[in-house]
């Protein structure tokens, strides 16, 4: 049988679409194997939301046909469904996909193998979608599952591309990701991260549901003992959802907001749907009902107009609101968003200064926030494979700190209780 190679770019909800493209495969028999190996075919999963996103996905292609140019190439995804015309005229490019019609990848694969041209199967992007089901029956991550419960988004902020790559929010049904949650656990997973590209939206387009809806059904799961949530907006975290945080066992307490800046000038430029002062009432409102909860965030450093008094706002209210990680990105000027018109570009040297400085206060306020819990006994769940460096089993907290566990090698897989310490910068766990 055919060897199938698989590459993601990008995101928790990309991630989990190759998983889902991977079983689509291992069905009918197909070897799957690693990207760096020789293979038949090759499945770039892209992203487009910076421009360098792209362009890493046109090198990632050109690589796979240098290491087999008889191997047919596939590129999917969000790069493809934005600008299709520009990666069919990728010479090493035999096969087009967009964000829709995964559910058919072999089918699209073996037509591709047939034709021996090259083929475009992208879809425009309807008005009213639906979500596409494609089931996951394992993970090739053996520690946590993923589970993508919504697609799409509605929000159009002016330096994003995903509205148009993904199309309109639509949610997944709740028994079916009800089916997909107990199957995993089934398969031995002990904790499911729920993604999708507008989270806390999800069930907006259906009767009666919505996300803590959801959750509480997924507690029901018996040997399903961790659910966590990937990235979530401030505004759509209700008193609801903060009580469940506080009250479960099993739901982490750990939330991903992502703030953008920290002046409502640049908020306002971004089509951010919330002001600052929102944004810290929602951070007291959820750190009053849960003290020792990990908040962690976004920040975009350099967007078109952003001063230098309104960077030193953003850098004042992290500050404040002490998080205990955050993601810094520079801004990237994408074709396609109303933002790459904007006047008042900002240079790239100071892209880079303020960048430097946002990340040099996110070390010091994970390391803050990560002090609190030395000298305490949290529980662990260990992955299996060893970190490469030190060659111990890691694993996370429920509040998302990562843990070096020696003495472990027999737990694999599973949630153990350790006593936290620091050393050489690193949090190890002592198991007693």
């Amino acid at each position: 049988m055919k060897r199938v190679a698989f590459y993601t770019l990008g995101c928790k909800v990309n991630r989990y679409d190759t998983e889902a493209m991977i079983a689509q495969f291992e069905q009918p028999g197909y070897q799957i194997v690693d990207f760096k190996r020789e293979a038949d075919i090759y499945i770039i999963n892209t992203c487009t939301v910076t421009k360098q996103g792209a362009s890493k996905s046109r090198k990632i292609t050109r690589r796979a046909k240098r290491r087999n140019p008889d191997a047919l190439v596939a590129v999917v995804g969000c790069y493809p469904q934005v600008d299709p015309e520009q990666v069919m005229e990728i010479a090493e490019v035999d096969l087009v996909v967009g964000t829709k019609g995964r559910s058919k990848i072999v089918e699209f694969i073996e037509q591709a193998i047939s034709s021996k041209e090259q083929l475009n199967f992208v879809q425009d992007m309807d008005e009213k979608e639906v979500f596409e089901e494609v089931p996951i029956q394992n993970f090739t991550e053996r520690t946590r599952a993923t589970i993508k419960i919504q697609e799409g988004c509605n929000q159009f902020c002016s330096y994003c591309i995903i509205p148009y790559a993904r199309g309109s929010l639509r949610s997944r049904e709740l028994d079916d990701v009800m089916a997909e949650a107990g199957r995993l656990v089934k398969h031995g997973f002990q904790e499911i991260v729920l993604t999708g590209i507008h989270l806390g939206e999800y069930g907006a387009d259906k009767e009666n549901l919505d996300l803590v809806k959801l959750i509480k059904e997924l507690l029901t799961i018996a040997g399903l003992e961790r659910i966590r949530l990937s990235s979530i907006e401030g505004t759509e975290v209700s008193e609801e959802l903060i009580e469940l945080i506080a009250e479960s066992e099993k739901l982490c307490r750990h939330l991903h907001l992502p703030l953008q800046s920290g002046s409502d000038k640049v908020l306002k430029a971004m089509n951010r749907p919330y002001q600052v002062a929102d944004f810290k009432k929602m951070i007291v409102m959820i750190r009053e009902q849960v003290p020792e909860i990990a908040i962690t965030t976004d920040v975009i450093v350099g967007f078109p107009g952003e001063s230098e008094a309104d960077f030193e706002k953003t850098y004042q209210l992290m500050k404040e609101l002490e998080f205990s990680d955050a993601h810094i990105f520079k801004y990237s000027k994408r074709e396609g968003t109303p933002a790459a018109g904007f006047k008042e570009q900002v240079h790239s040297k100071v892209k880079k200064k303020r960048s430097k400085k946002l990340r040099e206060l996110t070390a010091e306020l994970a390391r803050n926030y990560q002090q609190q819990f030395i000298g305490q006994k949290l529980e662990v769940l260990l992955e299996e494979s060893r970190d490469y460096k030190t060659g111990l089993l890691t694993g996370l907290t429920d509040n998302y700190l990562r843990v070096f566990v020696d003495g472990a090698d027999d737990l694999a897989g599973q949630l153990v209780e350790v006593k936290l310490k620091q050393e050489a910068g690193r949090i190890i766990g002592s198991l007693e």
